[in-house]
């Protein structure tokens, strides 16, 4: 798949399983490292999770959730535990933010964000699914301590992978005229 076909064709998938194959999980990471970056900062790291390494970071939303609130129920609970078994591998996207003359933390987030954008296209346009997602776990303090996040870090999200499983969806056709306009410096 050339790259504009998978830009342009990109969905995200939450149903995933099987495998990711250590070649193209390298693939993944390396369009990571083409995002966009001011000044060259790097501000980025990403952490694996796969295997049984799933299950404890399930444990670890739960500890978070249950902090979050302790009335949660079981029912609750096992549902965050599961989060993590969506998929066999999750990136762990972290913006390593670090103080610039020039380039504001803004900047160095959108480039770790920019980042996950390019694994999740590069994992499509290798026939691999993938969906990025955040919620309350992308900014629990018992969550980032317990991935070693440093106070000069935040999570930008999870980007799940895996095989798609069942039919994969159509993107829907988008007309760019909706989205775009021509500034012609009228408004001064």
């Amino acid at each position: 798949m050339d790259a504009l076909e998978a830009l342009h064709t990109r969905v995200s998938a939450p149903r995933l399983s099987g495998e990711v194959s250590s070649q193209a999980l390298n693939n993944i990471l390396k369009a990571a490292l083409r995002a966009p970056d001011h000044a060259l900062l790097r501000p980025w790291r990403f952490l694996i999770v796969r295997g049984s390494y799933r299950h404890l970071l399930g444990d670890l939303f739960v500890r978070a959730a249950r902090q979050q609130d302790a009335g949660t129920s079981e029912a609750q609970l096992e549902k965050v535990r599961s989060k993590p078994l969506r998929a066999p591998v999750i990136l762990i996207g972290i913006a390593r933010l670090s103080e610039h003359p020039k380039v504001p933390e803004v900047e160095q987030l959108l480039s770790c964000g920019a980042a996950m954008q390019n694994m999740s296209v590069a994992a499509f346009a290798q026939g691999l699914g993938a969906i990025w997602r955040t919620g309350s776990m992308a900014y629990d303090r018992v969550v980032q301590e317990g991935l070693g996040v440093a106070d000069d870090e935040r999570i930008v999200g999870y980007l799940y992978l895996g095989q798609v499983e069942g039919r994969s969806r159509k993107a829907p056709e988008l007309d760019v005229d909706d989205y775009v306009d021509e500034w012609t410096g009228t408004q001064i």
